[in-house]
């Protein structure tokens, strides 16, 4: 198994290139896509062979074969580490139960990368893979995870975006988000904010999105908004504008927006 690159090609492995240099059959989703990437690394196929949701099953006993008369097979996915909301997991844990070795060759993970940029807790944390596409299905998922204080991470399609945080928002809460899309390619971004503060243009997104959805955080109940203030007076007292009042005190009041800590600013000052 043996992970390629979310889009820039120079975080390919040394052992990667090795191994998908000498196999003798490459198992990949779209195999044209795949013959795409080989060309940009350079390096080329004996065969490629699809490996795909719909046919996984079919393909399990072909490829099996293959192995057993002395091949060497490669899986990989569109990009990134493979299994990961990828085809092959039925072929792997067959391959398990038949004594058949299978190596990862560790790589690039768009889910490992997103969690560790996004500046949210980054563990413990579970994967969703893709939402349900019904909306009462995305709802009872999310129901599942409603109590558990994890960092809840998951793919999603630029048109359903903003449907799946409004149910999320609805079932989770106003917790802290980050929308991480394009990672390592040339417009990487990363869109930090509160699912009850959403300020999203779905239609310039581009691509598969990677979703993190923070844990329950009392950051922002009325209980801590004391604490909030006393920062906020801090900040003031050492002559701080506006915009860097609310820069530092985001630094340390996880749980509140910009807005709510404006917001908080103004009434303290007509308070005042």
């Amino acid at each position: 198994m043996v992970a390629t690159p979310l889009g820039n090609p120079g975080d390919i492995s040394g052992r990667a290139l090795e191994v998908l240099s000498e196999c003798d059959l490459v198992l990949a989703e779209d195999t044209r896509r795949a013959g795409m990437l080989f060309k940009n690394l350079g390096i080329r196929a004996r065969e490629f062979l699809s490996l795909h949701e719909h046919n996984e099953a079919g393909r399990i006993h072909q490829v099996v074969s293959r192995i057993m008369a002395g091949g060497n097979c490669a899986l990989i996915s569109d990009a990134g580490t493979p299994l990961m909301a990828d085809p092959g997991y039925r072929l792997v844990r067959y391959c398990r139960e038949s004594g058949i070795d299978v190596i990862p060759v560790p790589g690039p993970c768009s889910i490992v990368a997103a969690l560790a940029a996004s500046g949210l807790p980054p563990y413990p944390f579970s994967f969703l893979g893709f939402p349900p596409r019904k909306a009462y299905e995305i709802e009872k998922t999310f129901k599942t995870w409603q109590e558990i204080p994890a960092t809840l991470v998951f793919f999603e399609r630029k048109n359903r975006i903003t449907t799946t945080l409004q149910i999320a928002l609805q079932v989770l809460g106003p917790r802290e988000f980050c929308l991480a899309r394009e990672l390592t390619k040339k417009y990487e971004e990363f869109i930090i904010g509160r699912l009850d503060s959403i300020e999203l243009d779905a239609d310039r997104l581009l691509g598969e999105i990677t979703v993190i959805i923070a844990p329950q955080d009392p950051g922002g109940s009325a209980e801590d908004t004391q604490s909030v203030e006393l920062l906020i007076s801090e900040c003031l007292k050492q002559g701080l504008r506006p915009r860097e009042v609310v820069q530092e005190v985001r630094k340390h009041a996880r749980g509140w927006s910009g807005k709510e800590i404006y917001a908080l600013m103004h009434t303290m000052r007509r308070d005042a």
